[in-house]
């Protein structure tokens, strides 16, 4: 499903160049859930960020489903995050002024889908991500953290994506709710075939995945 090899993202840092990933390579199969543990400023995010085309690599290629990302033009690259990638923050960037099923319906619209398919399928996967009843009509401002990181995760799933990125999905909760939402994507990459990439600083948490991938210093480490 993702192949990646000699994987490398170069900046420009004064005088010296900042290696942020570095000759990375792995691959991932369909279904299979899989952390990405390393420290602050190991290299997690910048790799996360360059497998959703949020960034471009100086080097290497990302290949998904047969497609290399390198060779998209900027508007493929769009369609892309929007109809085969899902993207869980830390900071759950929900938008404030819009309600739990508004903030899931999004993603569909940019999809190009009906307003009653979209509302449709937002109610399905708020509930089952543990979001109904009056809160599917509550602003962000009005959920608790884990609430809102289930609609972020709710919205990651609106366009029935193919790969979930998940940087520190659980950095800003409490240790139960953290516990929840990481049980939550484990069960939705068995029941929805979905393969998840989780960015993590736990070990326990990730010992808990089908596989750890161990970043340091910009290099993997560890597959195992």
């Amino acid at each position: 499903m993702l192949k990646v090899k000699s994987l490398s993202k170069e900046y420009n840092s004064g005088e010296h160049i900042l290696k942020a990933a570095n000759n990375i390579s792995f691959n991932v199969d369909d279904g299979e859930f899989v952390s990405l543990v390393g420290k602050s400023g190991s290299g997690k995010s910048t790799l996360l960020l360059l497998l959703g085309a949020l960034d471009k690599p100086t080097s290497g290629s990302i290949v998904v489903d047969g497609e290399d990302l390198a060779k998209k033009s900027d508007r493929e690259l769009v369609r892309y995050r929007c109809l085969k990638l899902g993207y869980v923050f830390q900071s759950f960037y929900l938008v404030p002024n819009l309600t739990a099923l508004e903030n899931a319906m999004l993603p569909m619209e940019f999809a190009g889908l009906a307003t009653n398919e979209r509302k449709e399928r937002a109610q399905y996967i708020l509930e089952q991500v543990g979001i109904s009843g009056d809160k599917i009509n509550r602003r962000p401002g009005k959920l608790s953290g884990g609430e809102q990181q289930r609609v972020a995760i709710a919205r990651a799933l609106a366009n029935k994506p193919k790969l979930i990125l998940a940087d520190e999905p659980t950095g800003n909760l409490d240790s139960e709710t953290g516990k929840k939402i990481f049980n939550l994507l484990k069960e939705l990459s068995r029941s929805e075939n979905t393969t998840i990439i989780v960015a993590t600083h736990d070990n326990n948490i990730a010992a808990k995945t089908d596989r750890k991938l161990t970043i340091v210093d910009g290099q993997l480490k560890q597959d195992k």
